[in-house]
């Protein structure tokens, strides 16, 4: 693993958390983080919802079977999309700016020693309901996942994941 990719190396999944809230400060460097990502003919669809609320990340889990990191966390966010703000207003260009955005708030959170864990949200439709209804979501604006945000109360080793079967040179080589 080349040294100056550690902090990619180093961004996992964390799903235990310290009691330790975070700092406003730090919720707005992640989100500057995110909205520095590119975006189809940058047309920034996304849209974050902060949660700090110990009820409404609690009430989150019921919505997401498998967020109940969330219990733990001091904050979330939720991050949309408003499809009138796609490209071409197709759901396959608001998805991949809002991933792109969440990659960055992911790395972000690493560099700064959060803890961070992606919770998919978007394309099943009973989690997508159920957010839609928890944060009174408009028609436009479509959920995309949660992000669980905390001070890590575990350190997991960098590690790559790299295959070379993955990789094609030139052409699809089996």
């Amino acid at each position: 693993m080349n040294p100056a990719l550690q902090f990619i190396f180093s961004r996992r999944s964390v799903r235990k958390y310290q009691n330790q809230e975070v700092p406003d400060a730090i919720l707005t460097d992640l989100l500057e983080a995110g909205m520095a990502a590119p975006s189809a003919v940058a047309r920034d669809p996304w849209h974050f919802i902060v949660v700090r609320k110990r009820e409404t990340l609690n009430r989150m889990t019921a919505v997401m079977p498998h967020a109940q990191m969330l219990k733990q966390a001091t904050a979330a966010f939720v991050v949309c999309g408003d499809i009138n703000r796609a490209h071409d207003q197709k759901e396959s260009y608001l998805l991949q700016d809002v991933s792109a955005a969440v990659e960055n708030i992911l790395l972000a959170a690493t560099a700064l020693e959060l803890g961070s864990c992606w919770l998919g949200i978007h394309p099943r439709q009973e989690r997508m309901v159920g957010i839609r209804e928890l944060f009174n979501l408009p028609s436009a604006i479509i959920p995309v996942c949660g992000i669980a945000l905390g001070w890590p109360a575990e350190q997991l080793p960098a590690r790559t994941r790299y295959n070379h079967e993955h990789v094609h040179a030139e052409t699809w080589q089996g």
